[in-house]
């Protein structure tokens, strides 16, 4: 939101993600605004709005992966588990706070996304997609079959306290999910434009010509690695103790390529576009949930087959128009639309 004939006069301000007073204005009725939801609305809409910034906190991680880097990641719903079952198990077994089992689970699932991310020197591509997917069944095996995870049964996750005051409602936990969101959607926007986001994206255009340039291709792509698993542990210990259960169900292969949909969809390497993306498929998916009750009373002569699986079918008509018609994703017609208002009131 920068019209033509506003300019910056110094380096900082050139460099600032906020920039003008329109920008600060923006930003901070947002944030006013997400704080006073939960007391005006209703109890769906801030369920629906948890179960939003959780997954676009995954997908934040996917994003980084994917979408700057360049590597194919299948296993992210896996390392989602991760953060799950560890959260869980150093809140109910070991009894330690949930505030600190935030962090260690974030941790637990970057380093063994460091194992998931080793084959990325020698591979790429299609290879890279299939070793990830190999990582993914590994995990949920290993999970299945320990009696400390609680086999298929899963796990109770205690929800988070401060001293006797406990957060076991949806407005409570709002506020824990809401924050750490905007924690790390902050953090990811700083990484991505400092220089090891530059140099994410010299990898992903080109990784031979940024190893030429003396890029460590290792180091960089297991960083990424890390940082996308930490984001997707910190997204599993938050679906567990919102849920206050973790089992493997809730963390599907299915689930993984609804999330690269979702980075597809929004835009891929762009960080308001992993926004755009989750938004609009889980709004497509409670359309859905509306719609599909509606339609095997209508048509009752079709069955429930069409009505149970119509959101599959949404989510694939929906991603395949994008491919066709808006490759770039949501985030390449915002970047439109800003581009459009700075150069106001002139003609492009």
């Amino acid at each position: 939101m920068r019209p033509c004939g506003v300019f910056d006069e110094r380096y900082e301000t050139d460099m600032a993600i906020i920039r003008t007073w329109q920008h600060w204005t923006i930003l901070l009725g947002t944030i006013g605004l997400l704080f006073c939801i939960p007391l005006f609305a209703s109890y769906y809409f801030i369920s629906l709005l948890n179960g939003i910034f959780i997954t676009s906190v995954m997908v934040l991680g996917l994003q980084i992966i994917m979408g700057y880097c360049g590597q194919v990641s299948l296993g992210q719903a896996a390392f989602m588990a991760v953060g799950g079952f560890v959260s869980a198990l150093l809140t109910l077994k070991l009894g330690l706070s949930f505030w600190l089992a935030l962090p260690l689970s974030g941790l637990s699932a970057g380093l063994i996304g460091l194992i998931g991310g080793a084959p990325s020197l020698r591979v790429k591509e299609f290879y890279l997609a299939m070793s990830t997917v190999a990582i993914h069944y590994v995990i949920i095996w290993l999970i299945t079959h320990l009696k400390i995870t609680g086999y298929t049964q899963g796990l109770v996750a205690p929800p988070p306290a401060i001293g006797n005051f406990v957060f076991n409602t949806e407005e409570r936990m709002y506020y824990i999910i809401l924050m750490v969101t905007l924690l790390l959607t902050f953090y990811a926007r700083n990484l991505i434009r400092g220089n090891v986001g530059r140099i994410f994206i010299a990898i992903r255009d080109n990784d031979l010509a940024a190893e030429v340039m003396g890029v460590n291709i290792f180091k960089y792509k297991m960083l990424a690695f890390f940082v996308s698993c930490f984001y997707a542990g910190i997204a599993g210990s938050l679906l567990a103790h919102w849920y206050q259960i973790v089992n493997v169900e809730q963390f599907t292969l299915n689930h993984a390529l609804l999330y690269i949909g979702m980075i597809i969809v929004g835009g891929m390497g762009s960080i308001p576009g992993a926004f755009f993306g989750v938004f609009l498929l889980r709004l497509l998916d409670e359309f859905v949930l509306t719609v599909s009750p509606m339609l095997a009373h209508k048509f009752p002569q079709l069955g429930m087959t069409p009505a149970a699986s119509l959101g599959v079918m949404c989510f694939g008509i929906v991603l395949v128009l994008f491919l066709l018609y808006e490759p770039r994703g949501i985030a390449h017609r915002w970047e439109i639309f800003k581009a459009s208002y700075r150069i106001y009131p002139y003609r492009k």
